[in-house]
């Protein structure tokens, strides 16, 4: 081989593997430049399921220049509980290797993504919705709805179906959201403009605005891009006097009205429904009733319309909240019951103060239980709005102050499964079907003989011990009750240790306390009762025209004609003062069990309710007041609204 075929040779080689090489280096940008981005929050592992923590976002309401997408939420199989505990063997807090672990977060430390990462899309088909995102107020809110539909449009269009409740609670939230409605137009605005992918399209998000009480109503006359016309809209929504908030009914309607029309323009649906109770329609007080939950979502995933809720927190085990209403006839204070709750498929907790049924309005430190679950299984996020509101009567105030443990509540998220397999997975326990029998059978609002006369006693002398006979019978009966509930938490005690479930330990816990506690009041509501009625006391204002219960109040001691009628009628085999001894014991045995709830289960609802609890103490006594007469009007002159 000569020298010129040699160089040719070697030269068309080393053209071949710098063109090679050349191509390689372009892949290899290539690849990096498609590649998402992705900024991690290490906590104990590399992965992270972004539902698992309730996060407080920013509260900021001027219009963001940039995104920071975040998808609907991760993989996951047990969403919102599990039947395994969260965090095994041991609190993580009081773990001696991490003592010092901080999971606060400053937004304002963290760098967002450029521009050309805004929306890295997951798709809704797979992922599973959050439980909870924490947002200080609606401005916050629209700003992660915002970030929620960019991600959505970078890979299709949007038709935005925006669903308010109609109730009477809701027109100041309907205000604020109308009055920063521009917020999420504006910034869409901005990304439209930058985004290369966006900007190339035209109108990628249309809106409709609906609203929904008993039914549906369409307050836009086609879906708009103009925020002048979203905005008249939301100031158009009536009141429903019926006061039912039909949601599952709505959503459903929504599918059926907007499902065509998006497919025909091949837009991806989405709903966003806007609440302050728990649906009318979702079954959350009729065992007999699973509700229209389950249809919705099926309904939902098949369209792959994901389902979005700006809502309330529920109430800790209770269906109800109470709010506070001015008539203006009167101007009488009004105390309106509301659904609100409860945060799990059924109540895990006693609806029962031990007299009475619950009249708070404690929160759960979770959404309500079938709105969170349709945003869960449609890939939507439940926004829980701040627990701060002005007409919300009966919180602790412990609870007014309070913002409870993330880590803690991760341990107590609610088993979010269908109300069908919650049944069958609690029906495999006697743990946990002991519990839930004791609830049903101090439930109040299924047993009206549990519901003892608290306030409005007569002044006059003959009625008061007609009143205080019936209430005696009531109380006898609920006595009865309880040492039968006392007995079942005894039976099945041994079976708290093997249950997994720190929600269900935590409802033991507090539920085996305040029946000590309810029976000691019961014994003290008897013995203040025959006092008052032994006494023929009167009012020392005039003015007073009936009597009322008040706690707390130093127990009393029965006297030995008190005793004796109470022995025959309890058939109890003690002398008084080995009674008065027992009760004291009994007195102890539940304090010591409430301080032991609010040990375990520090930084939870069930803590607060504890605490709360047992600073109602045992003893009552009889407070004379006003009542007025024009309380007396309520459905003729006085119409206290449906909320």
């Amino acid at each position: 081989m000569n020298r010129s075929t040699s160089y040719s040779a070697l030269g068309t080689s080393m053209v071949a593997h710098v063109i090679l090489l050349g191509g390689l280096t372009f892949i290899h940008f290539e690849l990096n430049d498609k590649l998402p981005e992705i900024v991690l929050e290490t906590v104990f592992d590399d992965e992270r399921q972004q539902e698992e923590f309730t996060k407080p976002l920013e509260t900021e309401t001027e219009i963001a220049e940039t995104q920071n997408v975040i998808a609907g939420g991760a993989v996951s199989t047990a969403v919102g509980g599990s039947g395994a505990p969260a965090v095994a063997q041991q609190k993580v807090e009081t773990s001696e290797s991490l003592q010092e672990v901080d999971f606060s977060v400053n937004p304002s430390s963290i760098d967002l993504p450029g521009e050309n990462l805004i929306g890295q899309d997951l798709g809704v088909g797979e992922v599973n919705g959050e439980v909870g995102a924490m947002v200080e107020g609606y401005g916050a809110a629209l700003s992660r709805m915002t970030q929620e539909l960019i991600r959505l449009m970078r890979s299709e269009k949007v038709l935005v179906v925006w669903l308010f409740d109609e109730s009477n609670s809701m027109k100041d939230d309907q205000q604020e959201i109308s009055q920063k409605f521009h917020k999420i137009y504006e910034e869409l605005g901005i990304q439209s403009r930058t985004d290369k992918v966006l900007k190339t399209q035209n109108e990628v998000l249309q809106t409709s605005i609906c609203s929904f009480g008993a039914s549906v109503r369409e307050l836009t006359k086609k879906p708009t891009t103009d925020v002048n016309e979203i905005r008249q809209a939301i100031d158009k929504i009536p009141i429903d006097e019926s006061g039912s908030e039909n949601m599952f009914g709505a959503i459903l309607n929504v599918l059926k009205e907007f499902g065509p029309k998006a497919r025909s323009q091949k837009r991806r649906l989405v709903i966003v429904v806007v609440s302050d109770e728990s649906p009318s329609d979702a079954g959350d007080t009729n065992l007999n009733d699973y509700g229209q939950i389950e249809q919705a979502i099926e309904a939902c995933e098949k369209a792959k319309a994901p389902v979005y809720c700006m809502g309330r927190e529920a109430i800790f085990g209770y269906p109800f909240a109470r709010i506070r209403w001015i008539d203006p006839v009167y101007q009488l204070t009004h105390w309106v019951r509301i659904n609100r709750g409860p945060e799990t498929a059924y109540p895990e907790a006693l609806q029962w103060t031990g007299l009475h049924a619950r009249d708070d309005s404690s929160g759960s430190g979770f959404g309500p239980y079938s709105q969170v679950r349709v945003c869960k299984e449609t890939g939507g996020v439940f926004f829980l709005l701040p627990g701060e509101e002005e007409n919300l009567v009966g919180r602790p105030s412990a609870i007014e102050a309070r913002e409870f443990k993330a880590l803690a509540m991760k341990e107590y998220e609610p088993l979010l499964l269908s109300r069908r397999d919650y049944e069958e997975q609690s029906a495999r326990s006697k743990f946990r079907t002991g519990i839930w029998e004791i609830i049903k059978n101090l439930n109040p609002h299924w047993d009206a003989k549990l519901n003892m006369r608290y306030w409005h006693f007569s002044v006059e002398a003959e009625v008061f011990q007609k009143q205080g006979g019936e209430e005696f019978e009531k109380a006898s009966y609920s006595m009865s009750q309880l040492n039968k509930a006392i007995a079942l938490l005894d039976d099945i005690r041994p079976l708290r240790a093997k249950e997994d479930s720190q929600r269900w330990r935590a409802a033991y816990d507090l539920i085996s306390a305040q029946c000590l506690a309810y029976r000691v009041r019961l014994f003290q509501y008897l013995l203040v009762l025959d006092d008052h009625a032994a006494s023929g006391r009167k009012p020392k204002d005039p003015k007073h025209n009936e009597w009322n219960l008040a706690a707390p109040e130093k127990p009393m001691e029965p006297t030995d004609e008190q005793f004796s009628r109470i022995k025959k009628a309890f058939n109890l085999k003690q002398s008084r003062p080995e009674y008065i001894a027992l009760v004291q014991s009994e007195m102890q045995k539940a304090d010591e069990a409430f301080d032991a709830v609010s040990k375990e289960h520090a930084g939870t609802p069930w803590a607060v309710w504890a605490q709360w609890d047992k600073a109602k103490r045992y003893g009552f006594r009889f407070d004379s007041r006003f009542w007025d007469p024009k309380y007396a009007e309520i459905g003729t002159r006085i119409q206290i609204p449906k909320f």
